[in-house]
């Protein structure tokens, strides 16, 4: 009976950022789980391609090509698919981008890039998507933070930075609408295999710092993620609300 909470059947899942990555491997898990998907991106033919990979596995999948970005652009999107009849029951804002420069050298560009793709789409496509849980009375937001949330390192303090606000974010999400039915919370990775670190993965000197820096003594996989965020997408977390849950092999819990 307990293992009923965790099913997602009959609920369908915008997954930001979703065409590669963590964003696919929690839409794959998702769907494993009994979700329709709704795979989310700028690039069509990336999209086009994991759609097609999902429904080879047997899941149900939309594409919905927008810029988390662009307020205008999401409000569209997101209001043109609900009024088609396609609820969106859980959204995982899971878009972002990393840029590495010492922080005396850090481009200003790069830096609202960050601030942009980061925070700004979290705020955007959480609010439209919110908008119609509310009218609703029920909803899961997940919103992707990282272990960088809590900590930092040298070369990387502006994302740093925004993945501390968008974990603030979610608790000013929780603490607006938890009242309206919604559960609003962060799921925030360690250092996880993923095109996004592929340099670092790469780098044997950091791959070695990380195993002596981590209680588990390793990289992360990306299906590792899939519990946790099926957890904050289903009834099994109905109480929990504006918390993050790090899902790091220990990095946080440890000097």
């Amino acid at each position: 009976m307990s293992l009923q909470l965790f099913d997602l059947t009959g609920r369908r899942a915008l997954i930001t950022g979703s065409s590669q990555g963590i964003g696919f491997a929690l839409a794959r898990g998702l769907a494993d789980a009994g979700a329709e998907i709704v795979l989310n991106g700028r690039d069509t033919s990336r999209l086009d391609a994991a759609a097609a990979r999902l429904r080879d596995g047997g899941a149900t999948v939309h594409s919905l090509a927008f810029d988390a970005t662009d307020a205008k652009a999401v409000r569209t999107a997101i209001d043109g698919f609900e009024a088609a009849g396609t609820a969106i029951d859980i959204l995982v804002n899971n878009a972002g981008m990393q840029y590495r420069a010492p922080l005396e050298d850090f481009p200003a560009d790069a830096f609202e890039r960050l601030l942009q793709t980061n925070v700004a789409s979290v705020f955007h496509v959480g609010q439209a998507v919110a908008r119609h849980m509310i009218a609703r009375g029920a909803g899961k937001i997940v919103n992707i933070c990282s272990v960088q949330t809590a900590l930092a390192r040298p070369g990387i303090a502006p994302y740093t930075a925004t993945k501390g606000a968008v974990a603030n974010l979610t608790k000013g999400m929780a603490t607006d609408w938890a009242q309206h039915g919604l559960q609003c919370n962060g799921l925030a990775p360690g250092y996880f295999e993923t095109p996004l670190n592929q340099a670092l993965v790469d780098d044997p000197d950091f791959t070695a710092w990380l195993a002596k820096r981590t209680p588990a003594g390793r990289w992360g996989k990306v299906e590792e993620l899939v519990g946790a965020c099926i957890f904050l997408s289903s009834d099994a977390s109905s109480f929990v609300n504006g918390t993050t849950l790090f899902v790091d092999g220990g990095i946080t819990a440890s000097l």
